[in-house]
């Protein structure tokens, strides 16, 4: 999930997918519909989150991928001292720079510069494949 700064307000939304696009400098992408309630948000920001959840956070990707709700509500966040908002039990999270927004088609491509990363160890991450939500453990094959 995607989290930013508006003001004085969170923003966040599920990404359906972030790709590496480069190792150095280390360069992330995704893509989020101009149409998205988030877009205004996004496209004001410099910096935001990309949060990677846990097998069990499906409710929380479906949260964020509502509309018209408060998806911060109910969900334990914190700012970081950089100004970002994050979620406090993802297993993963990295802090970065917008450095390129692109229009394709109706969406919008968005790559970020990942300048801080955490990560802990020892939960199974939560992958959305083929419309379906998937736990991926030693034994997965997708």
């Amino acid at each position: 999930m995607v989290a930013l700064r508006d003001g004085d307000r969170p923003v966040g939304f599920t990404a359906t997918s972030v790709i590496s696009v480069s190792a150095d400098p280390a360069l992330l992408t995704f893509s989020v519909a101009e149409s998205s309630s988030s877009w205004p948000a996004l496209a004001r920001t410099s910096s935001l989150t990309i949060g990677f959840l846990a097998a069990e956070q499906v409710d929380v990707s479906a949260r964020f991928a509502t509309s018209g709700i408060d998806r911060f509500a109910g969900v334990g966040w914190r700012w970081l001292p950089t100004g970002e908002p994050v979620l406090d039990d993802v297993p993963a999270w990295i802090c970065g720079d917008v450095v390129e927004r692109f229009t394709v088609g109706a969406s919008r491509l968005v790559v970020v510069y990942a300048r801080q990363a955490s990560q802990t160890r020892g939960r199974a991450p939560l992958v959305y494949h083929d419309r379906a939500y998937h736990s991926l453990d030693d034994g997965s094959a997708l």
